[in-house]
């Protein structure tokens, strides 16, 4: 323990309590409600993107040291800390499988909802932005041979990658996923990019999926786009306001969920261990991580009966991502008052979702007629699943 450093925690960082409790005095509060008051005596602040980082929370105070668990930083004003000498750390990439498997998991229920097998192959998917999220994105659908158009300006201007190309044709593609980080000046500002002007040139059966951030659309904007255009399909996690959500938004969503595309333990738990080595590295201590993560792997035993079950049978089993969508009717029964703690209650209380990385599927249970696809066995490998009694 660093003598006399007192920490400020988000409590719903995971191991928070006893993984920074090893460099001084802890207090774990909401996120949402952090304010001057809270930190008055804190060396080190710990947030997820829920708390606001600038000079009205910090300014005066002891704070020299913040991290976020996140792989974001919009909600962090990261001038002023660098302007005040606070040392700041942050997990980019942290949640990027997390991410990607919402989208591989939202499109695999918005086909099954359509009455036709899962099969993307003659699609085209357009990811705007291709960090490590959007990259992930692509490598999932690389696995199922569909078509990605990428683009992503900035990128481009630094490698000159000819794969990249132009917005316009993005939006052309059947499906469209936004992977792009909230900023509202520069070249490529990004906030309000999914406006009236972008949606026009949409197919009107597109799949539009947003788990970036809510800022990036025109909510109006996409209204209306979907009164116009009823069969498209809307796949959102995040939203403007924050835990005051768009009801008339919500209505219209296929998928609609509380933030928490990148909500998987692994990605909580990576996110922590980077903050845990930059505070290592800040105050040069010498702690071991691995002592205070559980290693144990999920298992999971599909009801499998059948020559002909398929791969995508298999991963919404595994994850049925419909059973993380916001109740619209119990939503909309709620006082405004109240929707905001409703909201914020689905993502203190999600429930514990491995990435397929650390999941074993158990053949054990399988009926004996069953064959196991090469294709789909390979491909489930790909995605980062391990077998058991195989």
């Amino acid at each position: 323990m660093v003598e006399s450093l007192f920490i400020t925690a988000d409590e719903q960082i995971p191991l928070a309590e006893k993984v920074f409790s090893k460099f001084g005095n802890i207090n774990l509060v909401d996120g949402r409600y952090i304010d001057r008051n809270k930190i008055k005596n804190t060396d080190v602040l710990l947030v997820r993107s829920v708390t606001k980082i600038n000079k009205s929370l910090l300014e005066n105070t002891k704070v020299k040291f913040v991290g976020s668990a996140t792989s974001g930083v919009d909600h962090v004003d990261v001038d002023y800390l660098d302007k005040s000498n606070i040392s700041f750390s942050y997990a980019p990439g942290s949640n990027a499988n997390s991410v990607a498997e919402y989208v591989l998991n939202g499109l695999i229920a918005t086909i099954s909802n359509k009455g036709s097998p899962f099969s993307l192959s003659e699609k085209k998917i357009g990811i705007v932005g291709c960090g490590r999220i959007g990259s992930r994105v692509k490598y999932f659908m690389d696995i199922f041979d569909i078509e990605c158009v990428l683009n992503d300006p900035p990128l481009f201007d630094q490698t000159k990658n000819r794969s990249f190309v132009d917005l316009e044709e993005v939006l052309q593609c059947d499906i469209i996923t936004l992977h792009v980080p909230l900023t509202k000046e520069g070249k490529y500002p990004t906030y309000n990019l999914v406006n009236d002007k972008f949606l026009e040139k949409l197919k009107s059966g597109v799949i539009l999926i947003n788990t970036s951030r809510g800022d990036v659309i025109d909510e109006q904007a996409l209204i209306s786009f979907k009164k116009r255009n009823p069969e498209s399909k809307l796949i959102l996690d995040v939203w403007r306001n924050e835990p005051n959500i768009n009801i008339d938004l919500l209505e219209k969503v296929f998928i609609g969920t509380p933030h928490i595309a990148g909500y998987s333990l692994d990605a909580k738990i990576s996110a922590t261990k980077v903050l845990f080595d930059s505070l290592q590295k800040f105050f040069k201590t010498n702690f071991n991580y691995s002592n205070f993560v559980n290693e144990d792997n999920t298992f999971f035993v599909p009801n499998m009966s059948s020559s002909d079950y398929l791969i995508d049978s298999i991963i919404s089993q595994y994850w049925d991502i419909m059973g993380d969508n916001i109740s619209f009717s119990h939503y909309s029964s709620l006082e405004d008052n109240e929707r905001s703690i409703f909201y914020d209650s689905l993502r203190k209380n999600y429930p514990i979702r491995h990435e397929f990385g650390s999941s074993i599927i158990d053949m054990s249970q399988c009926d004996e007629s069953f064959i196991f696809d090469n294709k789909d066995k390979n491909d489930l490998r790909k995605l980062g699943f391990k077998f058991k009694n195989l």
